[in-house]
């Protein structure tokens, strides 16, 4: 059984950064996508990046495009969301999920069945 733990969150002020890890236990990630969510209070959820299961792809939504980056540690079964220039509208709680998808691309439109219990990020001065 697939299991994600997100870690990472905290409190930054704007421009900071942070770095978030997705790390995986019981199943290894060489053939999940893995996607990044986040849910603000008031607003709808967004899905903010993923990674393909061999790396053939990555994807950003136009929001977080140019400052977040995401990789992935297949030695340490984990994936990370590097995330510069924040600011207040980047406070969310933040969720990695999976999908099994060995060959494919990823695409944050697909139903990710698999969910960590969410890191809170918080931008504030």
């Amino acid at each position: 059984q697939l299991q994600l733990v997100e870690s990472g969150g905290g409190l930054v002020q704007p421009g900071g950064s942070l770095r978030l890890s997705c790390a995986a236990s019981g199943v290894t990630l060489a053939n999940y996508d893995i996607g990044w969510f986040r849910q603000a209070p008031g607003k709808e959820g967004e899905g903010v990046s993923c990674i393909s299961s061999k790396n053939l792809n990555t994807v950003y939504a136009a929001s977080v495009k140019g400052r977040f980056t995401i990789s992935r540690d297949s030695a340490k079964n984990t994936v990370y969301l590097q995330m510069n220039s924040l600011n207040p509208d980047d406070t969310a709680v933040y969720y990695c999920a999976s999908i099994w998808d060995p060959f494919g691309i990823c695409t944050l439109r697909r139903q990710y069945n698999n969910w960590g219990q969410g890191t809170q990020v918080s931008v504030s001065s």
